[in-house]
């Protein structure tokens, strides 16, 4: 998994409404990175609307908020609208960035093994390098905390 201080991947990847987004669309901008397990799910729904009710606080800070699953682009589509949110979902149906981040990993439940995306959260700095991670998010306070850890890195800048 990315650590503090490493560089994040670039990527390209489609958005909920088809279109490219890529790394260097976030230069000079803060950006927290969130990455979920699967849409129209109620940890997932929960989530996205706690970051969407703090969009406009992270915005503020000049900070860009991107929710990045395996579903497909359609399906991200169907999500954003159902929940109104005001930022990207990216969609990572090959597991390229999933993998990349380390996000990607070995899960269990109810005895069975498969693969799936840790629920983590990345936290940029304008340069693209990962300043802190939130592995195996607890959704209570989670998108609270991440803006609270942006305004710290952003009064030491």
């Amino acid at each position: 998994m990315l650590q503090p201080g490493m560089t994040f991947p670039d990527f390209s990847l489609p958005d909920q409404n088809g279109m490219l987004r890529n790394l260097a669309g976030l230069a000079g901008r803060w950006a927290a990175v969130y990455f979920y397990p699967r849409d129209n799910t109620s940890g997932c729904s929960l989530e996205a609307r706690n970051f969407a009710a703090l969009f406009s606080v992270f915005g503020e800070h000049e900070a860009a908020v991107l929710g990045i699953s395996a579903d497909s682009v359609k399906s991200h589509c169907n999500f954003a609208a159902k929940l109104s949110l005001p930022f990207f979902l990216l969609s990572d149906a090959e597991h390229t960035l999933l993998q990349a981040a380390g996000v990607w990993s070995r899960k269990k439940m109810a005895g069975r093994e498969y693969m799936g995306i840790v629920r983590t959260t990345f936290l940029l700095d304008p340069a693209g390098i990962v300043r802190e991670v939130w592995p195996k998010v607890k959704i209570p306070g989670h998108a609270e905390a991440v803006l609270a850890r942006l305004r710290e890195l952003r009064a030491k800048a």
